[in-house]
Formats: C-alpha cells, sequence, structure tokens
C-alpha cells in the first residue's frame, strides 16, 4: 500500500513541480491548475471560487466530499493547499508537496469517506500575500458557514535527521528538538485537544510529529501565521498548518533548487498516510 502511495505521491510531483507563477509562468501556472481540476473531478463536482487581484481573476478550486451516510449534518473539515509558486523554483516542496497529498486524501476520503464532510480546498496566490485564502475565508465567514476544522498542508516533503538541522525562532529552540525529521502542526488555541490527538496518531503510524499552539492569532511568532491557516485563524475559524517547517529547515526554501530529487519521498508518504490515518480519529 505504501509503495502504491508512494508512487502516486511521485506522480503527482511531476506534473506539479513546474514554474507556476500566475504572471511570470502562466502557461506551467494553467497546466497545474487543469491537473488539479482533472484529479478532483474523479471523486465528484469540482467548484471554482474566483476572486479578483488587481485586473485579473484567479480561482480556487473546490471539492465537497459527504461524510459517512449516518453524519451528514456535521461541518465539514476543510482540507487545503496552494497550488502557486515563486516566480523563479519548480516548488516541489514549496508548495508541490501539499498539492500531491491534497489530491491523495481526496482519493482516500472519496473511498472511504471520514464521520465529517471533508472540503478540499486549492488555494492560489498564497505567494502574494494569501490571497485566495483570504478571500475564501471571508467569503465563508460573511456567510457564517462553520467548519470542524481547516487544515493547510505547507511543505511536507523535506526531511533532515542531521543533529542541528532544524532551527527554531527563539525561544522555541529551547523546548523542540534540532533535527529536521519530523512533521510539524501548528494551531490556535482552540486546536490544542485535536493536535494532541492528530499528533499521537501519526506518531503511531510512524511519522515523528510535534506540535505547537499558537495563541493570539499566532501574532507572537510570525513564521506560525506563513500559510493559508492564518486568514481562518483572523476570522475565529479553528485551524492548523501542518508542515515540514519550510525555511526553518530546507535550504532550497524560494530557490531554483526546489527540486523533487531534494525531497525524502519516503518521509513524504509516511506524512500522507499517516496524516490519513489521524484524520479519521477526529
Amino acid at each position: 500500500m505504501s509503495g502504491e502511495l508512494k508512487a502516486r505521491l511521485h506522480h503527482h510531483l511531476q506534473q506539479i513541480a513546474r514554474e507556476r507563477d500566475p504572471y511570470i509562468a502562466p502557461g506551467g501556472h494553467f497546466f497545474v491548475q487543469e491537473y488539479i481540476r482533472q484529479e478532483l473531478s474523479q471523486w465528484g463536482t469540482v467548484e471554482t471560487h474566483e476572486f479578483q487581484q488587481g485586473s485579473k481573476t484567479h480561482q480556487n478550486l473546490i471539492l465537497n466530499l459527504p461524510a459517512t451516510s449516518n453524519s451528514q449534518q456535521q461541518n465539514p473539515i476543510l482540507i487545503g493547499a496552494h497550488y502557486d509558486a515563486v516566480p523563479g523554483t519548480p516548488g516541489a516542496d514549496d508548495n508541490a508537496t501539499g498539492v500531491a497529498a491534497l489530491l491523495e486524501l481526496a482519493r482516500i476520503f472519496g473511498l472511504e469517506p471520514l464521520k465529517h464532510p471533508v472540503r478540499i480546498v486549492a488555494f492560489d496566490m498564497e505567494e502574494y500575500g494569501l490571497v485566495g485564502s483570504q478571500a475564501y475565508a471571508a467569503e465563508l465567514r460573511s456567510q457564517q458557514q462553520q467548519l470542524r476544522l481547516m487544515i493547510s498542508l505547507e511543505m511536507l516533503g523535506y526531511c533532515d535527521p542531521t543533529p542541528g538541522s532544524q532551527t527554531y525562532p527563539k525561544p522555541l529552540d529551547l523546548f523542540y528538538p534540532n533535527r529536521g525529521d519530523f512533521i510539524a502542526l501548528i494551531g490556535n488555541l482552540s486546536t490544542i485537544a485535536d493536535m494532541m490527538r492528530l499528533s499521537q496518531k501519526i506518531r503511531q503510524a510512524g511519522t515523528p510529529c510535534q506540535w505547537l499552539p499558537a495563541p493570539n492569532r499566532g501574532l507572537i511568532v510570525p513564521q506560525t501565521r506563513w500559510s493559508d491557516h492564518s486568514p481562518f485563524w483572523d476570522r475565529g475559524y479553528r485551524a492548523m498548518m501542518v508542515t515540514d517547517t519550510a525555511f526553518l529547515r530546507n535550504p532550497h526554501y524560494h530557490q531554483s533548487s526546489d527540486r523533487i530529487d531534494t525531497l525524502n519521498l519516503d518521509f513524504f508518504t509516511g506524512v500522507c498516510r499517516s496524516l490519513a490515518q489521524g484524520l479519521r480519529s477526529l
């Protein structure tokens, strides 16, 4: 099973990891957008949430997956990942890994639903200031839509077990390990119980996991806000980021060297598999 999952994730990465800034590399951006749409459409109707940035219209892509038949009235778990990348990089870790995992979670929960409905969202324009997730979170709040939880998948595939490979904003270095061989959960205070449960299940599934509560919408440690969960924090939603900690570990962050061959596909596969198993416990 893990071998099949690893092969599927690798295939997704090969399609997604390319220059795809919406302005500098519009061809690559359109290709990835359509690849996501095609993959998600296997499991249901893909909706489009449009938003404006300047004179250009951009799209978040949305797939709603039903819960198990006796749980349809539950609030959904929203799982999101951004599909744009900064100019000049193929963005293999940032954020092709997040999108690849998003596509596989759609497949897993499309075949075997959770007890909560699942809303899969591929966000655009994260690299321009979380524009897509800002627009979507604002719309949900204006419509008074409730969520069980929002999860942002942000860089999931870089692992380095070398001592000293993991850095932190001070004083977090006093409390967390200095080897970059774990996946991190970073959530607002209302997600603490979920982070504890999810981290326990992820560890039981074989992937090292650390978790960090971020009070005051993450403003105390600004690096905790640098993904699509923070617009949901700002609007009072329960939200967390799942991440390999980006530039605090990965030296290829926002570089042309952020390629598939720098990733640890076994680690990435374990993250995706253990996350899927852990979400079943919520």
